[in-house]
């Protein structure tokens, strides 16, 4: 086997582990059985659909989740109806769940559609996790004892739902929520959706309400930038985000569903735009507290853009003020010792002062929140 396919093997390997890791069962076993038949494939045992597929991306990025695209592009197939035979074991079109089952129907999907699987390899992941609203959101709620009004802006937005995050309800483990009338005593279900009373609810969001939360935030100005952005108000939008959700994940369909409906109601404006040059287009403003926030999209930046934006982000900071502040929201991995493993971890940066907080951590998709008091 070719030092690529090696690597590529390799690389399906993790994010089949990764998958299990994070409460996948039924990606786990299809990515391993993907990454035998590409192991297979170029030891010269025979043809590999998965080979072919994934034939000139050898030298993709780790983070730049190749897996995942490829998952993504035959989740979109199922979830439009050309691969019935599969869509008969995908959970989020009602099959049985079952991967074993499920395997030969998704080799044969690489066969059969190997183009299209190809195409939607070459844009990343865009899953647009309305769970990680709890972390970006949450942040901010520590960080606004001033009640200056918002200005949001995200980078990596994809199709902006994290945007419009203070529209959610976010419960918390001990019963508490926020807005703080939406409590119950119930907490700790991640049903993902609250009902038509409640729109996009996120349970549990957090262990416990964030401490010095504001009780209520005004959002004056809201938007982002992607190098595509998604339109979630269009059908295909809609279709682009849920196929990156993994299929035995009904918590996380169910927010993004009920997201799609609000995006619907309130829509964010969107520019196509590096995630430079669009930093750089930001301003303060007097009176207002202008917010940048993103989350888990910083690995999928050249070096070159992430020095970029971390040197604008700083020469904004810089011209921050007690009646016009600015602060650095992020949740993204990092690891907090040398040697030590990459944990998602919600940072807070604020100026005037410049001080950064670590104020929590939670899983990749967001949720639930462990807050750290008064940060680390």
């Amino acid at each position: 086997m070719s030092t690529g396919l090696g690597r590529q093997v390799e690389l399906i390997r993790q994010q089949a582990a990764a998958c299990e890791q994070l409460g996948s069962p039924f990606y786990a076993v299809l990515l391993e059985r993907l990454a035998q038949e590409v192991s297979e494939g170029g030891s010269g045992t025979g043809g590999s659909a998965g080979a072919a597929v994934l034939d000139g991306h050898e030298l993709d990025r780790g983070p730049s989740a190749l897996a995942l695209r490829l998952m993504a592009a035959v989740h979109r197939l199922v979830l439009t109806g050309g691969a019935p035979d599969l869509a008969a074991h995908y959970p989020s079109v009602g099959g049985t769940g079952d991967p074993d089952a499920a395997w030969p129907a998704f080799r044969q999907v690489l066969v059969e559609h190997v183009e299209q699987v190809r195409a939607g390899l070459a844009s990343p992941p865009q899953t647009n996790e309305v769970g990680r609203s709890a972390a970006l959101f949450g942040g901010l709620l520590q960080l606004v004892p001033d009640g200056l009004p918002i200005r949001l802006f995200e980078i990596g937005a994809s199709a902006g739902m994290n945007l419009l995050a203070d529209h959610f309800t976010y419960h918390a483990a001990d019963g508490d929520a926020w807005p703080a009338e939406m409590a119950s005593p119930a907490g700790g279900g991640e049903s993902g959706v609250a009902g038509d009373d409640h729109g996009v609810l996120l349970d549990p969001a957090w262990d416990r309400v964030p401490e010095g939360a504001a009780p209520r935030v005004r959002i004056v100005e809201r938007g982002g930038c992607d190098l595509s952005p998604i339109d979630a108000t269009t059908e295909d939008g809609a279709l682009s985000l849920l196929s990156c959700v993994w299929p035995d994940q009904s918590a996380r369909l169910a927010r993004l569903r009920s997201a799609l409906v609000l995006a619907r109601e309130e829509p964010v404006s969107l520019v196509a735009a590096g995630a430079g040059d669009y930093v750089e287009s930001l301003e303060l403003r007097e009176g207002t507290r202008t917010v940048l926030w993103h989350s888990v999209m910083w690995q999928y930046l050249p070096q070159e853009e992430q020095h970029r934006v971390s040197e604008h982000v700083q020469a904004l900071g810089q011209t921050a003020t007690e009646t016009m502040p600015f602060t650095h929201l992020a949740f993204e991995p990092r690891r907090l010792e040398a040697d030590g493993p990459h944990r998602f971890v919600v940072t807070a940066t604020s100026w005037p002062s410049g001080q950064e907080r670590v104020l929590g951590e939670a899983p990749p998709h967001g949720v639930p929140v462990t807050w750290w008091g008064s940060g680390a």
